[in-house]
């Protein structure tokens, strides 16, 4: 009931260029906060584009993906957090994952979802496996040395820390807020997905990236 809430929910946080930090073991606070950033349209076309990360790390199924490589000529989704995150990250995913299937079969075959953990000693090939197993077993789930990761995601604006344990046990993660957006014309990053953009924002968007066209 819990998953089908989140498919149906919708974030109304303000969206940030920054960190969302969460803290997945303390249900009396809010889950997450959003540093800086101003409000901005749910998807964003970049002025810009950027290349997309240059990143070889572990799949779900414990092999090599070398990210360029298995993306290149396919519109492509990447999207930076933790499978513990209560709130934004699977909200997030969520979203994608209901615009997703109102695609043609043909074009969700062609389109890559790939989620790239912010917190890797946690996010084992087979947490990843599980947690987006109930989410959409097609979208990739990557693993890897952490400094490996955070270069990734420096790369294309996106700003991830370590986690860190509290004396109290509780585990403060943070991850990047966006995800980003992939032509499969030229493999570059045009467009961003801000933190507020729901299912519906997707799955208006999802149509003309396919097509390398603006959304």
């Amino acid at each position: 009931m819990r998953r089908r809430t989140l498919l149906a929910s919708a974030l109304t946080a303000a969206a940030a260029l920054s960190l969302t930090a969460c803290n997945g073991d303390d249900q009396n606070k809010p889950a997450a906060e959003v540093s800086g950033g101003t409000a901005a349209k749910p998807i964003v076309t970049l002025d810009s584009p950027m290349a997309k990360p240059d990143l070889v790390l572990t799949d779900t199924s414990g092999k090599k993906y070398d990210l360029l490589e298995q993306t290149k000529g396919h519109p492509t989704l990447i999207y930076f957090g933790y499978t513990n995150c209560p709130d934004v990250c699977p909200l997030t995913m969520a979203n994608i994952a209901v615009a997703v299937k109102q695609l043609p079969k043909a074009e969700q075959k062609d389109l890559r979802v790939v989620f790239v953990t912010s917190d890797p000693e946690r996010d084992t090939p087979a947490a990843l496996k599980k947690w987006l197993g109930g989410i959409n077993k097609d979208f990739t789930g990557l693993t890897g040395k952490f400094d490996t990761i955070q270069a990734g995601a420096r790369s294309v604006n996106i700003g991830i820390e370590k986690p860190v344990k509290k004396k109290n046990g509780d585990v403060v993660s943070t991850h990047g807020a966006q995800v980003l957006l992939s032509s499969p014309k030229d493999d570059k990053i045009h467009w961003m997905g801000m933190q507020e953009a729901t299912s519906d924002n997707y799955t208006k968007a999802l149509p003309k990236i396919i097509k390398g066209q603006n959304p």
